[in-house]
């Protein structure tokens, strides 16, 4: 296997492991969860299985419908599949405090996670190696939705999450509405300053990838 490969794996792992470190932060914000979060943590009150697992598991259904979407799977979309919702369970587990009880903090805990969300992105999408299972759910609803913006695919692709995590019991707050609006700014805040563009990446699927690994 070529080393460049090899890296490229590393940083996705790395990418993915800030990434999830900024989610447990708007978890342990505890001023109410993101559609996707809320969803995970939803499923995990009714099954015996933990947020992390409930994560992976709603990734892999995504990745699936992806999949019949025809929508372009590279490792990286894999990779996300499996580990982003462990590493998320593994900073829940093992971090020692109390969830935050106040609101002001929490809304500041929050943005921070979002900066290290961003960051995480950033070198995770850096690999070129395909999108996250939802992104591609976005992606592949926007092309056959192509009347209607982008933004407001998204904002019905998360209402209706948010709408199945809130039936499950998963926590929705003030910090749900500052995950809908606020991850975007400052996500955009964050890639201007480190001169980040993700539409100029060209994402590269498995078949692609193998083919350059036999070369």
């Amino acid at each position: 296997m070529k080393k460049e490969i090899m890296i490229e794996w590393v940083k996705i792992v790395i990418g993915l492991f800030i990434f999830a470190f900024g989610v447990h932060l708007t978890i342990f914000a505890n001023i109410g969860l993101s559609p996707w979060d809320c969803l995970g943590m939803g499923i995990s009150m009714h099954t015996p299985l933990n947020y992390g697992v409930s994560v992976t598991m709603v990734s892999l259904v995504v990745l699936v419908i992806d999949i019949l979407l025809k929508e372009k799977i590279g490792f990286g979309t894999v990779i996300d599949a499996l580990i982003t919702g462990n590493f998320v369970q593994l900073f829940n587990s093992f971090n020692p405090f109390e969830l935050n009880t106040h609101l002001w903090s929490g809304i500041g805990i929050m943005v921070v996670g979002f900066v290290f969300m961003a960051l995480g992105m950033a070198l995770y999408m850096k690999s070129e190696q395909g999108c996250g299972p939802r992104d591609s759910l976005l992606v592949g609803l926007g092309r056959r939705l192509p009347r209607v913006p982008i933004g407001i695919v998204e904002v019905l692709l998360w209402a209706v999450v948010l709408f199945l995590g809130w039936l499950l019991g998963g926590p929705v707050g003030i910090g749900t509405l500052i995950g809908t609006v606020g991850t975007g700014i400052v996500m955009q805040i964050v890639y201007a300053l480190i001169r980040f563009e993700p539409r100029k990446l060209h994402q590269r699927g498995i078949a692609e990838m193998v083919r350059y690994m036999r070369e």
